[in-house]
C-alpha cells in the first residue's frame, strides 16, 4: 500500500475513533444528566389552537406543550438549518397537509468539524464532540467521510446531539 493512502486510512481511522469517543462522552452526559433534554420546558406558553400548533424544534421533530411529536420533513429542516431549540408553528391544512415554518429562531454558534459515518450514520465531529445530521443535508452537499463542514448548534447547550450543516469543503478527489 502507498504511503499516501496509508495516511489517508490512519486518518480515517483516528477520525472514527474521535467520533466514538464523542459518542461515549455523550452517552455518559446523558446518564449524568446533562443531556439536552430542556426542550420540553422550552414549549411553555406556546400556543395550539384549531389547525395551528407551535412546538419545538428537536433535530428531527417539532415537540408541542402536550408533548406531542410532529415530523419536520428532513429537506425543510436542513434548507432552513433548523436547530435544535429552535421556535416552529405548524400549520394542518384541511387536506391533512402540514405546513412548518420558524418563527423563534434559537442563537446558535458555528463549528468546523469532519464528515464521519458510523453505525449507519452521518455525523460531524466538531469540538471534540459528535453530532447526529441529516440524511438531506449530506446528500445536498454531497458530503463523504473525511470532507469538512461548518455546522450550527446552539450558543448555550452543549447536550445537543444534532447539528445543522451550514455549509461543506469537499475534499478533492471524494466527490462522487
Amino acid at each position: 500500500m502507498p504511503d499516501k493512502s496509508k495516511i489517508e486510512v490512519v486518518k480515517q481511522l483516528l477520525e472514527t475513533a474521535t467520533a466514538n469517543l464523542a459518542s461515549a462522552k455523550q452517552i455518559l452526559g446523558e446518564l449524568l444528566g446533562t443531556s439536552f433534554d430542556d426542550l420540553p420546558s422550552r414549549t411553555i406558553g406556546l400556543k395550539s389552537e384549531g389547525n395551528v400548533v407551535e412546538g419545538v424544534f428537536d433535530g428531527e421533530h417539532m415537540l408541542d406543550k402536550d408533548g406531542k411529536k410532529y415530523p419536520v420533513p428532513a429537506n425543510y429542516a436542513s434548507k432552513s438549518k433548523l436547530v435544535a431549540g429552535d421556535v416552529l408553528k405548524l400549520t394542518i391544512q384541511d387536506d391533512g397537509s402540514f405546513i412548518f415554518k420558524q418563527i423563534g429562531p434559537i442563537e446558535r454558534k458555528s463549528l468546523i468539524g469532519t464528515v464521519v459515518y458510523e453505525n449507519d450514520q452521518y455525523k460531524v465531529v466538531a469540538g471534540g464532540k459528535s453530532y447526529q445530521v441529516l440524511m438531506a443535508s449530506v446528500t445536498y452537499f454531497k458530503l463523504k467521510p473525511g470532507d469538512q463542514a461548518t455546522i450550527l448548534v446552539p450558543a448555550d447547550n452543549e447536550g445537543c446531539q444534532w447539528a445543522a450543516i451550514e455549509s461543506a469543503v469537499i475534499t478533492p478527489g471524494s466527490e462522487g
